[in-house]
């Protein structure tokens, strides 16, 4: 049989190194189904149960391979699918591809059913998006949409009317006046500053007594740098969000994550420092970073264009942070004054047993907290772990401690709802030799999670090693958004939209076929977390806790204070609980700083 043009892209994906394409079925795409049926074991195609998830794990694959992530969709409504996996991508800088179906080339324009402008649809999501109108583009539209969502971490989409994926394939166009020859291949070049800005970076470094540092993905793969040039100067480290995996949290001068969901020692590392490194970050809140003004400030990314946007900063230096770091070490002098890093290390200690305070206060029934602080500690080893957004991800960020050889992410410039479950799919496929941690709050898991089990469950029997944990946090509200409300705006829950469903969550999970487990005793917790970890099977972790628990951030305002003042004299239906306990919170925060 002669092979077509989906025959062929699919060839030349598997010498970008694609081994895994996610995608849902459609009519728009079947040239390219029935390609990966004649495939074999070249290619796997992860079915999951809906476009945005596909483009979900598509991006987690890419996270946590730092491969090429590839997904495929129909025409029409498939593509409009996609597009909120792809904004995942995008914001968080992962490469991935979209490969979608349209309408035959002679139909384009007459309002066919399913019909829609698919470049106009991806033309800000992606960097690099075209429509296959040839049989002989396939090759150079292949190898230029790979490379540049490879080079510059973005999302590229490739449009294929119907009748052009079945068309006979066109391997090497002929030569002449047009044809475009290109070919496969890329690598990641080592980018290093100027020794100019190098000196001057190291000048601005050096005349810093009181120094924080903050590291973000980018500055994945130099924990070994960090943690020199932190030792040298005397520093402490806070991690954005999605660099939560870069330096294991039991280092005494890492203060944890930062931010509204932060810690209370990266809050005190900024508002004391006088001097700022940024690395591999673009922190979006400028009011969690030390007041302009205050802090000398020097930023290291692979990407200029992010350089200086969050604060004001001396000395830009644009290339690889490990190399850069690498570089700079030479370079900077130990700054002898300890009493810095002494405070560090001891807000450090203190906010650790203020951690394990908070998670044995009482509850009703179970304190989110509680679950969070005893799944930590029996975290295996090289665990990969993700979180989806909600109150859920206050817990995974304060209360994980990452050890190291584990990997963690979630959608962190997105902040979407629905990454957890597919991430750690994509996540174990990849890896299917590794433990794998979802967290989940309840909304996360109605809103796509709990079909998604349904995709971990037909694919388990691929996996190595079996642990499969997902942790949902049951509390019948879209808890999050609830103590938004009460704290930024001033208004009480408002039950007709935060109030969910009370699903038996470990019971779907049964009939899935998994393993379901739900807890909603805290003496039981520790056994039923032993259980999950140990069963051998694919697991959901039901945990029934407590809404009126405060997702307390490092630092109260009077304003944030007042609000909820308001929203509690207002006749919020949860007062009685929400006072008590978040009183409870800050006046055991007090008395365990005194």
């Amino acid at each position: 049989m002669n092979a077509t043009v989906a025959d062929f892209v699919l060839d030349r994906l598997t010498e970008w190194g694609v081994r895994r394409i996610f995608g849902y079925p459609g009519d728009g795409i079947n040239g390219f189904l029935g390609a990966l049926d004649r495939a074999g074991e070249k290619l796997e195609f992860v079915q999951a149960r809906h476009e945005e998830m596909a483009a979900f794990m598509a991006t987690g694959h890419a996270k946590f391979t730092e491969e090429l992530g590839v997904c495929l969709a129909t025409s029409g409504p498939g593509a409009i699918h996609l597009l909120n996996g792809l904004y995942d991508a995008r914001l968080d800088g992962a490469p991935v591809l979209a490969l979608v179906g349209q309408q035959r080339r002679m139909s384009l324009g007459a309002e066919y059913q399913q019909e829609v402008d698919l470049e106009g649809l991806f033309s800000d999501v992606a960097a690099f998006v075209q429509t296959c109108m040839d049989a002989s583009q396939a090759r150079h539209l292949i190898d230029r949409a790979a490379r540049i969502a490879l080079d510059r971490r973005c999302v590229a989409a490739i449009v294929f009317p119907a009748d052009v994926q079945i068309e006979r394939a066109v391997a090497s166009p002929p030569r002449m006046h047009g044809v475009v020859l290109s070919s496969a291949g890329w690598t990641r070049p080592i980018v290093r500053p100027r020794e100019h800005d190098l000196d001057q970076a190291a000048r601005v470094l050096n005349a810093g007594s009181r120094v924080a540092i903050l590291a973000g993905q980018g500055a994945r793969g130099a924990a070994d740098e960090l943690t020199k040039v932190a030792d040298v100067l005397g520093a402490g480290i806070a991690k954005a969000l999605l660099g939560k995996d870069i330096l294991p949290d039991d280092l005494s001068f890492v203060t944890g994550s930062i931010g509204l969901l932060g810690t209370r020692p990266s809050y005190e590392l900024m508002r004391g420092c006088d001097t700022l490194l940024i690395v591999g970050s673009s922190f979006p809140y400028s009011e969690w970073l030390p007041e302009e003004g205050q802090a000398r400030c020097v930023q290291i990314d692979i990407d200029g264009s992010a350089l200086a946007i969050r604060y004001p900063v001396e000395v830009p230096l644009i290339g690889d942070a490990q190399e850069t770091l690498r570089l700079l070490l030479p370079r900077l002098r130990r700054n002898e004054n300890g009493s810095f890093r002494s405070k560090i290390e001891d807000d450090v200690h203190e906010w650790r047993n203020t951690l394990e305070r908070r998670a044995h206060a009482p509850a009703d029934p179970l304190n989110p907290e509680l679950v969070a602080f005893e799944l930590s500690r029996r975290l295996p080893e090289r665990c990969i772990l993700t979180a989806d957004s909600g109150s859920s991800t206050v817990w995974w960020a304060q209360q994980i401690r990452v050890r190291a050889g584990m990997r963690a992410s979630l959608s962190g410039g997105l902040a979407t709802m629905g990454s957890a479950v597919p991430y750690a799919i994509a996540a174990k496929l990849a890896h299917p030799d590794r433990p794998v941690v979802a967290f989940l709050g309840d909304g996360a898991a109605q809103m796509g999670g709990l079909m998604e089990l349904a995709t971990a469950q037909r694919y388990a029997d691929r996996w190595t090693e079996p642990t499969f944990v997902v942790c949902i946090f049951n509390n019948r509200d879209l808890n999050m958004v609830t103590w938004e409300q009460r704290v930024l705006a001033g208004d009480p829950e408002y039950p007709a939209s935060q109030t969910l469903p009370d699903l038996p969550y470990a019971q779907i999970a049964e009939l899935i076929g998994l393993k379901g487990i739900r807890v909603d005793d805290p003496a039981l917790l520790a056994v039923a977390l032993e259980d999950a970890f140990t069963c051998g099977l694919p697991v959901v972790v039901e945990a029934v806790v407590d809404p009126d628990i405060p997702p307390m951030p490092p630092h109260v305002s009077f304003e944030q204070g007042a609000n909820l003042v308001q929203a509690l004299l207002r006749g919020d239906p949860d007062r009685s609980g929400v006072l008590r306990k978040t009183l409870r919170a800050k006046v055991g925060d007090l008395i365990t700083r005194s």
